[in-house]
């Protein structure tokens, strides 16, 4: 299906020519009909000759019939916002016209680069000077982008000229890019009514990607999810549709009041809400606008409150949020429309604060050099971290992996990160020499990340210096411990040489304090590679797991804890903690639940789990 709306000054004919295009009655109201006035949007569609060459088989065209009248501006802006095309409308015998001017600038702000141009009453008048007139004027703005504006001098009573101008909209239809099916839905409503034992039902234009019986789709401020229990195109039921189509959906979740003319449906988690955004302004200086001024997106219109930036940019501040992504294309009105309207493009949906002096002189430097065209690596540059979904819940593409989770970060960032947490480790170990390395948690707030997983894929990322992440805690590298003060060092050298002397004998609580070593001086002592701690308060040397295996793999295997005690000249309340800590790392394995025996090829702790290199207890790293 392709989908175009209507566009041109009142009583020029339009709902006259889409009846007569189509067969069918666009205006709805009784009202209209009885006025001959189109006061509101209207829905009607055909099907293209399948003969036609430039249609595929009985391809449907489907026109959004907006009114003329300069009091229903809003309303035609609902009807244009959503769609790519336009059949524009001017009559031989009444020529340009005050709306005809406006609904051009209209297309022209939006960016609308698809169009037909029909002079109707092509009977009542000679069409030709009209039909340069209007041609010339079309070409001026986006619609003649892409070159001359096809134009067909029709009439709607004597249906001439409506062959010719069905060939000329089977060309442009065919010439209108395919949207891709997979993207994530955003369903700008324009209509809601209840029907009865279906509950509510929406219309609007789908732009892109595939609606499903069954979908779950988010509404409103962001906390209303509905349930999509039907869908209709073109009046034929479908369990799926993809854009661009006109569709009815029925859901459940939400009343009819809740779901009016600009509101939206969108697929849930793929879009950001925001009342925030840096936009681009086209046709004149930003400092020119009023300061509150309406934002006319899809069908939607909000008041939006302006505050120049840069010559050409702007911050809009929204009366209430919408589901904007970077590149959306948008029109700023003046209530009344007294002024031109002007284009937008959202630059972004996630602006930084300005509160500092100087600030917007600032991001207006940075916003000249954004095209609105969404680039991941310059926004990966802009925004340093943000997490995968906010990119491309913005429309951002992402190529690269994250750093943690969801977290993507700029690659100079990073770096430049990763080199301030090995100064913060090496910092905080020069201050605390007794403490066992930084914590995790407070070197999250010294670099001020918002997650605790992003210090530890700092810590594990390559670089020099090399650090080492254990109980949550941050060290430097082996070999580049701080050096112990002098009373603590002699404390734990005495226990050392007690070790030596009798390797799994370690020393009792009470030792431990009669030497002035507290808790905090063991963990110092332990950080500094000066002692293995293997269970709670059970301290031995470095080299204790592999000289304890070398005795275990004399022993008659399997043995029992009895056996490994007596063979390690040691106590149970050593033996039971040196023997889990043996299983834990791959030396031995249990049995049953009275055996071990020493694993195979674990003759240096080659099992499960790496160990630290046996070395001479009588050079410790202090």
């Amino acid at each position: 299906m392709r989908v175009l709306a209507t566009a041109g000054h009142v009583d020029h004919g339009k709902s006259a020519l889409v009846r007569a295009l189509t067969g069918m009655e666009p205006d709805r109201l009784e009202e209209e009909r009885r006025r001959g006035l189109t006061l509101d949007l209207g829905f009607v569609w055909t099907r293209l000759a399948p003969e036609s060459a430039e249609a595929s088989s009985g391809e449907c065209l489907a026109f959004v019939d907006v009114p003329g009248h300069e009091r229903f501006v809003a309303t035609m802006l609902a009807g244009v916002g959503p769609v790519p095309a336009v059949l524009f409308v001017v009559a031989a015998d009444q020529g340009w016209q005050q709306q005809s001017q406006e609904h051009l600038e209209i297309l022209d702000a939006l960016g609308v680069r698809h169009a037909v141009l029909a002079v109707t009453r092509s009977d009542l008048a000679d069409p030709e000077p009209v039909r340069a007139d209007a041609v010339e004027r079309l070409a001026a703005t986006t619609l003649g982008a892409a070159g001359t504006v096809p134009s067909v001098a029709v009439s709607s009573v004597t249906g001439g000229g409506l062959d010719a101008l069905r060939g000329e909209l089977a060309k442009m239809a065919a010439a209108l890019p395919t949207p891709a099916a997979d993207a994530d839905v955003r369903l700008w409503l324009d209509r809601a009514f209840t029907v009865r034992g279906h509950g509510t039902v929406v219309t609007g234009t789908l732009a892109a990607g595939t609606l499903r019986v069954g979908d779950r789709l988010t509404t409103g401020d962001g906390t209303t999810q509905v349930r999509v229990r039907g869908l209709q195109c073109l009046h034929e039921e479908r369990t799926a549709v993809a854009g661009v189509a006109r569709v009815a959906v029925n859901v459940h979740g939400a009343s009819k009041d809740a779901l009016g003319r600009g509101q939206a449906l969108w697929t849930t988690d793929r879009w950001l809400l925001t009342a925030v955004t840096d936009v681009r302004v086209t046709g004149s200086a930003v400092a020119e606008l009023p300061r509150t001024m309406t934002l006319h997106i899809g069908t939607a219109a909000v008041a939006a409150t302006v505050r120049p930036l840069g010559f050409d940019t702007a911050r809009l501040t929204l009366a209430r949020e919408l589901p904007l992504r970077i590149g959306d294309r948008a029109v700023l009105r003046e209530p009344g429309g007294q002024r031109v309207p002007r284009g937008i493009t959202v630059l972004d949906v996630r602006p930084p604060r300005l509160t500092r002096r100087g600030a917007a002189r600032g991001r207006a430097a940075e916003l000249e050099h954004m095209s609105g065209h969404p680039d991941g690596a310059a926004e990966l540059r802009r925004r340093r971290l943000v997490r995968r979904f906010e990119l491309e819940a913005m429309g951002v593409p992402v190529t690269a992996p994250p750093v943690a989770g969801d977290w993507m970060a700029d690659p100079a960032h990073w770096a430049a990160l990763r080199d301030r947490l090995a100064q913060e480790v090496s910092r905080h170990a020069a201050r605390h020499p007794l403490d066992p390395g930084l914590p995790t948690e407070a070197a999250r707030h010294l670099l001020a990340l918002p997650d605790r997983a992003l210090v530890d894929a700092l810590a594990r990322s390559p670089g020099e210096p090399r650090l080492r992440s254990a109980q949550g805690r941050l060290h430097g590298p082996e070999g580049a411990r701080p050096a112990l003060p002098p009373r603590v060092r002699a404390a734990v050298e005495a226990v050392r040489q007690e070790l030596v002397a009798s390797p799994f004998r370690a020393p009792e609580a009470g030792r431990l304090a009669e030497l002035g070593l507290d808790r905090k001086m063991v963990a110092a002592a332990v950080s500094a590679g000066a002692l293995l701690k293997v269970g709670d308060g059970i301290l031995l040397l470095p080299d204790a797991p592999d000289r304890a295996a070398a005795v275990l793999r004399g022993l008659p295997q399997p043995f029992t804890l009895s056996e490994a005690r007596k063979a390690l000249d040691t106590t149970r309340r050593v033996a039971v903690p040196l023997l889990e800590f043996l299983d834990a790392r791959g030396y031995t394995e249990r049995v049953d639940d009275r055996s071990r025996r020493c694993r195979a090829g674990a003759e240096s702790g080659g099992g499960r789990e790496s160990n630290p290199p046996a070395r001479d207890p009588r050079t410790p790293r202090f």
